[in-house]
């Protein structure tokens, strides 16, 4: 637990430790900031980029469905002043009508031929009912109910949405133009019929990328061209219910009913007056997806290029690591660096503090030579190190040399001291009474005649062990 403690306590690190630590977070700490800084700004650049790139793709695409208009429009214009199609419906008889049918019926097949997109061209007159067509199956029908002819009637150009054939069943884009007497009055109206497949492949040419694709709604929110054609005119939105029923009393999808696919994120694209981008959930899977989308100029349409965010995000998340992975080499080398120089800071440190704890000890000479071996390098450093090494190796031998000192002068006192005892036991066993009293009756021996029979040295002899023996006794007697 003391460890533990030690470990997440930063006060109880080793010096080596809280250098590195404090070197990797002085470059580490101001180094995140300005990387997290500097890739939320490329984040933001690159998605900007990315939302840019998807509006211009719908920006181009929605410029030659602009210019196809034009010039389908600029066509029908042509036809309609005709002077074939002006005296066929300005003939005051039918005989006479007949007469100009061949001329007109000819320059309608001109059209129809001069383009492989066109699928039909048709006049009707001043009731809808449709008195000449390249297609038989138009002749005779009456589309007064439709949309393009009550407009044009009314003196307009018109140009439909991606409708459904009442008679063919075939999608097309319906272009019509007034028919005008030399008086100006309006007898008719020519309908050009423009293959609503070929619109969709002029849509969905446009390449991508997997799982992204290209659709165009009208004015509505109602999708007039997709990729995936079971989608075909469904709202992005739900719709009014008075749109729904001017929508079914059009008859202009061929449905009784439009689905919605109910995506509110969308909105924003319906009737967009410019070019923009929105995030959205794509059903059944809610997928998340992006669009960037640009309106048309000549129809009230707008036209939107989709694509997973998973492909969006592709570059975001590339710029992602490439940030994360070199904050990651560079606090790596960073750390190495910083261990490196802690611990050639912290050599000496540790090398002194031991030295210092030496003094405790007897090996005290030894470690200092040990010590002088080891800091041999740091004593040539001019910085702070090199002059704390060198006056504490001065520190060090001055402090030997008082070791050293006081040894000798310890060694000295304590033969003092041994002497000054010995003389102390000397004196007193001399000034004893016990020995005093023996070294009379010594005294008294030496002054009694030799004994014959006894040599002189057996006297001195037996003198002696006296002598000892009085002295141990005097010993024994102390203790």
């Amino acid at each position: 637990m003391k460890h533990f403690h030690r470990l997440f306590n930063p006060l109880c690190w080793p010096i080596a430790a809280k250098i590195s630590a404090a070197l990797v977070s002085a470059v580490l700490i101001p180094m995140s900031f300005t990387a997290y800084y500097n890739l939320r700004q490329s984040l933001n650049s690159v998605e900007a980029g990315e939302y840019r790139k998807l509006e211009l793709l719908a920006t181009s695409t929605a410029s030659r469905l602009d210019q196809l208009i034009i010039d389908i429009g600029r066509i029908v214009v042509q036809v309609s002043s005709d002077r074939n199609a002006v005296n066929f419906l300005t003939a005051s008889t039918s005989g006479e009508r007949e007469g100009f049918r061949n001329d007109l019926q000819q320059t309608l097949e001109n059209v129809s031929r001069s383009n492989p997109d066109f699928d039909a061209v048709f006049i009707m007159d001043k009731e809808g009912d449709v008195v000449a067509a390249t297609d038989s199956k138009f002749f005779g029908k009456n589309y007064a109910f439709r949309e393009y002819f009550r407009s044009s009637i009314q003196g307009n150009s018109y140009v439909s949405s991606i409708l459904v054939g009442e008679t063919t069943k075939r999608p097309g884009m319906f272009f019509s133009h007034p028919v005008r007497s030399l008086s100006g009055e309006i007898v008719g109206v020519l309908v050009l019929k423009i293959k609503g497949a070929d619109i969709w492949a002029i849509i969905n040419d446009l390449q991508v990328g997997s799982q992204s694709y290209v659709f165009l709604i009208d004015q509505q929110g109602v999708i007039i061209s997709h990729a995936d054609q079971s989608l075909l005119y469904h709202s992005l939105i739900p719709l009014p219910q008075n749109i729904l029923k001017q929508i079914v009393a059009d008859r202009r999808y061929g449905l009784e009913q439009i689905q919605s696919l109910n995506i509110p994120e969308l909105k924003v694209m319906v009737k967009a007056k410019l070019a923009g981008h929105a995030t959205y959930r794509y059903p059944p899977h809610q997928m998340p997806r992006i669009v960037g989308f640009a309106p048309l100029e000549q129809q009230p349409w707008v036209l939107g290029v989709s694509k997973p965010k998973a492909q969006f995000a592709a570059p975001l998340n590339h710029l992602i690591w490439l940030h994360g992975s070199s904050v990651l080499i560079i606090g790596g080398i960073t750390a190495i660096i910083a261990l490196l120089l802690a611990r050639r800071i912290s050599r000496p440190i540790h090398a002194l503090t031991g030295a210092a704890q030496a003094l405790e000890h007897d090996d005290f000479d030894s470690y200092v030579l040990e010590l002088h071996q080891s800091l041999a390098k740091s004593t040539h450093s001019q910085d702070d190190i090199g002059q704390l090494v060198r006056v504490f190796l001065k520190m060090a031998e001055e402090v030997r040399m008082r070791h050293q000192k006081l040894k000798m002068q310890v060694q000295e006192l304590r033969i003092e001291i041994d002497e000054t005892k010995r003389a102390n036991n000397v004196a007193e066993i001399t000034e004893n009474e016990h020995f005093q009293q023996l070294q009379i009756k010594i005294q008294k021996l030496r002054e009694q005649a030799v004994i014959v029979s006894e040599t002189e040295t057996d006297y001195y002899r037996r003198l002696q062990s006296k002598v000892q023996s009085l002295k141990e006794r005097s010993l024994t007697s102390e203790v």
